[in-house]
């Protein structure tokens, strides 16, 4: 998992804000509901053959002088179960794509004007696994899209919380607050007969600042792909084949090169 971005509340009276408040829930009831809404989403979202949406990404990184700067980006992702996959990204120092064709992974940087492939047979859920543990690429959000995502995202869980209701892009949600020894998570799911995330934020308590991570998404469908080469890749003529391990890998960042390790989730 991953970070996420701050609210600063303002005109307190007026939109009913506050500068701080102290939420305490000790009811098991609570952690019950959580749960229960968290396995209605992941049940919703595992048992469609075909997903896609769109998202805005914010990652937040803290600098020496612990500032708190944050990077946005913007991307879809188009999913075919079990063994499909594409999703792009464009931010101010990144324009990523990525393919997986249930035999292949393709990783193509724009900007670098190059990509990398490594043999990838199997499924998503084995690919997902795989690319982050082969080229430590971070894919935030991508447990939200695993065949098991209430075991994966349940597994460390020490606190859940069904906080209440939020709107979301003017979409009613339930909002629940997990937490685990090393990240504090939160989730938004739409109310109804689509139980489908619309914002996700993870909080990294390792690191000084309490970096975040913050993924929204909107836009989902579950309709058949009508193009056949959805989920195949063609590099461009004048783009460049790089190894998986090279140092190559960083332009397909969503920050600026140079930021400093430990920085960021």
């Amino acid at each position: 998992m991953t970070p996420a971005t701050p609210l600063r509340a303002i005109v307190g009276a007026t939109f009913g804000a506050a500068a701080s408040v102290a939420l305490t829930f000790t009811s098991p009831a609570h952690a019950d509901d959580a749960a229960q809404i968290l396995k209605s989403m992941t049940n919703y979202l595992g048992s469609q053959k075909t997903l896609s949406a769109s998202f805005d990404s914010d990652i937040e990184v803290i600098t020496p002088e612990l500032e708190k700067i944050q990077f946005a980006s913007s991307g879809q992702l188009k999913l075919s179960r079990p063994d499909k996959l594409r999703v792009s990204r464009t931010g101010g120092y990144a324009d990523v794509e990525m393919v997986y064709d249930g035999k292949t992974i393709s990783i193509y940087g724009k900007n670098a004007k190059s990509y990398v492939q490594a043999n990838a047979p199997g499924s998503v859920d084995q690919m997902i696994d795989g690319i982050q543990e082969r080229s430590g690429v971070g894919m935030p959000g991508t447990d939200l899209l695993l065949t098991n995502a209430y075991d994966v995202l349940m597994a460390n869980v020490a606190i859940s919380q069904h906080i209440g209701q939020g709107v979301i892009d003017g979409v009613e949600c339930e909002h629940l607050a997990f937490r685990t020894t090393d990240t504090d998570w939160q989730i938004w799911v739409e109310t109804g007969d689509k139980p489908v995330p619309r914002k996700y934020v993870i909080t990294s308590k390792t690191v000084a600042g309490a970096p975040q991570y913050t993924l929204r998404l909107k836009d989902w469908k579950t309709d058949a792909f009508a193009d056949p080469d959805t989920f195949v890749f063609k590099p461009p003529a004048d783009a460049t084949k790089v190894e998986l391990e090279s140092a190559a890998m960083a332009e397909f960042d969503e920050i600026p090169p140079g930021t400093p390790s430990g920085a960021k989730q």
